[in-house]
């Protein structure tokens, strides 16, 4: 790689001084032909450094396991990257609202969460010509569910547009975790997805550590990632469920809703909380494991396996369950590396990247996890890598609880360092999650961007509806069943 970047492993430290700053002609060259040669965009953002205004960005080699890091200053306006690289497209919208810096040149310049202005209220993209008709659905919908707006371009059943508008979540997570207590940054992380308390909360945990230079036992490590499995497990069987019951599959529908719960509540025998509040802290975790709840553990969680091979293995047996689900909602490979797909949504593309083998981290640079894929890029392939996914998320729990390192799970913080910027990136149960920070010379947070899986994500969604009934759009929002709040930060 050329030396215009700053080379990390992840999770690791870097003094702001090595980080190239460079003229921003460089940067586009450089951000576009790394891109070009098979790197990922993990995060395009503006960070405040002293008074200037800077634009950095995070790129993946997955195939070589680092991070690559380069910055530029910026004032009111720079030429749009989006173009050459569609990837950054929804980065650069987010640039424009957060910070009114305007590129130049995107070709679809929308507010992103309103930060400012009436929430939902934009222009809607149309299609043009005879019998092309509009559905608009949301914000507000039939049931207990998080609020989207979604705007179907159609021609009779078949839909030739959908333009996702989201928003209507946002906290402004980002700011409050510069300006909120530090005691409270913890709880921020845990409810910024609820239902992926440890994934956040871990990100930020391993980030925190990096800068003040605090290790985590092994012990701690192995306790983490056996609840990152667990998050993993349950949220992939609710899913199976809930695909089921959208293609009229009652069993396997109603016994993954009672499994899903059983799992919960496997995560809660380690902490005392279903989602996994108040188990991961920056220096460990907050509770340990005595030899009387790893059995309870490895008992619950074989009469998870049985029960829910059962219950998978039915739908999949099912040739009227495979009608509905192949060849419904497909993204292409080539689709998925244009956009930047990650998690469950790029593997079931063809794309064989995961944060835990390619860029491990804790636990898995010891005991390497397998890349579950799919080729098909429709909803029955995303549905088979999360079973895939099920099934040796169970076979990691029992290892590691078999094999629980001594040691304390706990150790005590010490202050971070000034003048730091660090990346820690983990593979949430939808994909790969990233956490920046930037410090100031005091220590203190400068600067805080998160990236949920989400956000590369629901462009797929719209790409998967092209030339799909409108009817399918259910089972393709449930096979990529991504996150508004995670979205809207």
């Amino acid at each position: 790689m050329s030396t215009t970047f700053c080379t990390l492993t992840n999770g690791l430290v870097v003094d702001v001084t090595y980080i190239p700053r460079v003229s921003y002609a460089v940067f586009r060259r450089s951000l576009i032909g790394a891109v070009a040669a098979g790197a990922r965009v993990v995060c395009l953002c503006v960070v405040p450094v002293a008074d200037t205004r800077r634009l950095l960005v995070v790129l993946a080699r997955d195939h070589a396991g680092k991070l690559d890091l380069v910055w530029t200053d910026v004032g009111a306006t720079y030429p749009s990257l989006t173009n050459e690289c569609p990837q950054v497209h929804l980065f650069e919208r987010e640039i424009y609202e957060q910070w009114d810096i305007l590129p130049q040149g995107h070709p679809w310049l929308k507010p992103v969460r309103f930060s400012s202005g009436h929430v939902g209220v934009m222009d809607f993209f149309r299609v043009a010509g005879p019998e092309i008709h509009e559905v608009a659905v949301g914000p507000v919908h039939a049931g207990v569910i998080e609020p989207g707006h979604f705007r179907f371009q159609c021609h009779g059943e078949t839909v030739t547009h959908l333009e996702i508008s989201l928003g209507y979540q946002h906290r402004g997570v980002e700011c409050r975790i510069i300006s909120g207590p530090i005691n409270g940054r913890i709880h921020l992380m845990e409810t910024l997805a609820g239902d992926t308390t440890i994934g956040h909360a871990g990100a930020y945990s391993r980030l925190v550590e990096a800068i003040s230079h605090t290790p985590v036992s092994a012990r701690a490590q192995a306790i983490r990632a056996v609840a990152a499995e667990l998050e993993r497990l349950a949220n992939h069987i609710g899913d199976l469920g809930a695909l089921a019951g959208d293609v009229g599959f009652l069993p396997t529908q109603s016994y993954c809703g009672r499994i899903r719960g059983d799992v919960l509540n496997l995560t809660a025998e380690l902490c005392g909380n279903r989602f996994g509040r108040g188990l991961v802290r920056p220096g460990g975790v907050g509770f340990d494991l005595d030899e009387t709840r790893v059995s309870r553990l490895n008992l619950g969680l074989g009469r998870v396996e049985k029960d829910v091979t059962s219950a998978v293995e039915l739908m999949f047996n099912s040739p009227s369950v495979l009608a509905r689900l192949e060849g419904v909602g497909i993204v292409t490979p080539q689709q998925a590396v244009e956009i930047g797909l990650v998690g469950v949504a790029a593997r079931a593309c063809g794309l064989e990247q995961d944060v835990r083998r390619d860029l491990p981290y804790g636990l898995y640079a010891m005991a390497q996890m397998p890349v579950s894929v799919c080729t098909a890029g429709d909803a029955h392939a995303r549905a088979m890598v999360r079973w895939l996914e099920a099934k040796r998320s169970m076979r990691f729990i029992q290892d590691q609880l078999a094999s629980l390192p001594a040691g304390p799970v706990m150790r005590a913080m010490t202050p971070c360092a000034g003048d730091r910027l660090s990346v820690s990136l983990v593979e949430g149960w939808r994909g790969e999650i990233c956490h920046v920070a930037l410090t100031d010379a005091q220590g203190e947070l400068a600067a805080y961007k998160v990236v949920d899986p989400s956000f590369h994500n629901w462009s797929g969604l719209a790409l998967s509806l092209r030339h799909q009934q409108i009817s399918d759009f259910p089972l393709c929002n449930k096979s990529f069943n991504l996150s508004y709040c995670g979205h809207d930060l």
